[in-house]
């Protein structure tokens, strides 16, 4: 099993907002636990296999933590096509291969839900075909999981909505809202050989799959 800690850059710094508040706005930062939370779980449950969630607003500080911790971080597809050919997410700028790359997470549409849906544009869709080098409209959900795979990334996390070519409606997450969240399951038979043989062509095209006679 693998640990993501959400919101990692909590144990770096924090926003405190006092007890009464009705938002957010009024708080301040403070200073979170640091590497001596890790330390202790260290020593109590020995070493823990962790991913960090640092997405979002990113300080030095919090990139140093994570470094220091030797956490691997996200990097997530559906971020990176903001017409910014240094965008972080976009697999030629991961310049260290300790690191985890998603089409999307939980939080995220699901990639097809985002890619043809209304939330991206014209422009944003052609800058995406265009980076990833095709001019298929269609299946762009498998565009991306190739692109996942063909990244330096050491580990390649892709949701089974993600997998199945699943719309909007099967999201399974919306942040900020309470209701419909959650309730998606995947069905017995869903991920089916077909699938599995795809997966494991684009794990030996790109060499993931591990050489068990020398496991380094």
């Amino acid at each position: 099993d693998v640990v993501r800690i959400d919101h990692f850059r909590g144990f770096q710094a924090y926003w405190a907002v006092p007890a009464g508040e009705t938002t957010a706005v009024r708080g301040k930062w403070r200073k979170g636990p640091g590497a001596e939370f890790f330390k202790r779980l260290h020593e109590e449950l020995g070493d823990m296999p962790v991913i960090a969630e640092d997405l979002g607003h990113i300080t030095p500080d919090v990139v140093n933590l994570r470094t220091q911790l030797a956490f691997p971080g996200m990097k997530v597809l559906q971020f990176a096509f903001d017409h910014n050919n240094k965008n972080p997410y976009l697999p030629h700028t991961y310049t260290d291969p300790h690191c985890v790359v998603y089409t999307g997470t939980h939080d995220n549409n699901t990639t097809n839900g985002w890619f043809y849906g209304a939330e991206t544009d014209d422009a944003t869709r052609r800058y995406a075909m265009e980076y990833i080098g095709t001019d298929r409209f269609s299946d762009f959900h498998w565009h991306l999981i190739r692109l996942a795979y063909q990244s330096v990334a050491l580990v390649v996390i892709i949701p089974a909505q993600d997998l199945l070519g699943y719309g909007a409606e099967f999201r399974m997450n919306t942040p900020g809202t309470v209701t419909g969240n959650w309730r998606w399951k995947l069905k017995r038979g869903a991920l089916t050989e077909e699938l599995m043989m795809r997966l494991r062509r684009l794990a030996h095209l790109y060499d993931r799959i591990p050489d068990r006679k020398n496991p380094a």
